[in-house]
């Protein structure tokens, strides 16, 4: 009786500790848009760099940033994690367009 006890208690806890973690997908979003944020800060930094250069960052660390708003967060851990990160990006004041606001409702429908 304790060893099933022990096993069902085992079985029934892996699917709760897998839905507190986030999904590869959104961790591979956040992860690209850090690669991309810190692109665009190089671009914008670099001595001579032309603005057509900045320009094409700044849209591919926008697109990626979108792309973590607009993730749909289904499993607790996803929601967690996308609102953790966006809350660092918010206090560096990069959370700003429409955009962003509208990805983010938009994924929770």
């Amino acid at each position: 009786v304790i060893a099933s006890t022990v096993t069902a208690t085992a079985i029934t806890s892996e699917p709760v500790r897998q839905e507190m973690e986030p999904s590869s997908e959104l961790r591979e979003l956040i992860e690209a848009h850090k690669v991309e944020y810190a692109a665009f800060g190089k671009a914008a930094h670099k001595t001579g760099g032309s603005v057509l250069d900045r320009d094409r960052a700044s849209q591919r660390e926008e697109r990626s940033l979108l792309a973590v708003c607009a993730y749909p967060t289904v499993r607790e851990g996803d929601g967690l994690a996308k609102a953790r990160y966006l809350l660092e990006v918010e206090a560096r004041g990069e959370l700003d367009l429409p955009e962003h606001m509208q990805a983010l409702l938009r994924s929770t429908m």
